[in-house]
């Protein structure tokens, strides 16, 4: 399970959040940081990426990978604070490259990857949640917000 837990993090998050900025800044020439801060958010949402990895591994006994879900329903870690704490981190991570090298096109992509996670959690995921885990989903809904910001129900 381990090394499906890896690969299923290097296919998703590992091409969005690394990959296709790292070849932007590649392709572009822009190798050269510009505003040490931008590593703040970019940090912060590798570890938190990481942890949330962890979680779905060790709690969920599974990964991240449709393919491949945890069997359990996980709500430790930072899933306490929102739903989706792996798609906050990924855009976190990209606010993070775009701040630390300056590219403006990071911003929209950046706001590009956020609309499309919303989508598939609204559209795909939550449903899909709710059929396999019930009453269970329905109570973890009520604790923790989608985002990190509550909102009506």
């Amino acid at each position: 399970m381990f090394l499906r837990a890896l690969l299923a993090f290097l296919a998703m998050p590992g091409v969005v959040a690394f990959a296709i900025p790292v070849g932007w800044l590649v392709a572009s020439g822009r190798t050269q940081a510009v505003q040490p801060l931008g590593w703040v958010p970019l940090a912060l949402g590798t570890l938190g990426l990481l942890w949330c990895v962890r979680d779905f591994y060790v709690q969920g006994r599974g990964t991240l990978a449709p393919w491949s879900p945890p069997e359990h329903l996980v709500v430790v870690g930072l899933y306490r604070y929102t739903r989706n704490p792996m798609y906050v981190a990924v855009v976190l991570i990209l606010l993070g490259w775009a701040i630390a090298f300056g590219v403006a096109g990071f911003y929209g992509y950046a706001a590009l990857i956020a609309g499309a996670f919303h989508l598939r959690v609204v559209w795909g995921e939550e449903p899909w949640l709710a059929r396999r885990h019930g009453a269970q989903w329905e109570q973890y809904t009520c604790r923790a917000p989608r985002w990190l910001w509550p909102t009506r129900r």
